[in-house]
């Protein structure tokens, strides 16, 4: 089991940025697909970004051009970079790996 550990959230005014890290345990990282995922209390989880071994993204149509998902193997590392934060991005966000393992939750607040 890998175990993920995320931080780098908090407290943003709208238009302002935060990144997300995800750091996880093992050597299993590099050949996995890792996954961004957020919830707001009352609804359902969803899929905000994905990053494959090879690099390839996937992003939530709303977060498109404002997210950018990386990926550092030789850290273990998964990072959500986030700009032109609107309130609607306030959420519980998750790190996942394959949907399989996942993190605690960072906290991201968007307001005034």
């Amino acid at each position: 089991q890998v175990q993920l550990v995320e931080s780098g959230g908090g407290l943003v005014q709208p238009g302002g940025s935060l990144k997300l890290s995800c750091a996880a345990s093992g050597n299993i990282f590099r050949v996995s697909t890792m996954r961004w995922y957020r919830q707001v209390p009352g609804k359902q989880r969803e899929l905000v970004a994905e990053i494959t071994p090879g690099g390839t993204t996937y992003y939530l149509q709303s977060v498109k051009g404002r997210f950018i998902t990386a990926r550092d193997n030789a850290k273990n590392t998964m990072y959500l970079q986030m700009n032109s934060l609107q309130a609607e991005d306030t959420a519980v966000y998750y790190c996942s790996r394959n949907g399989d393992d996942w993190g605690q939750g960072t906290q991201v607040t968007v307001a005034s």
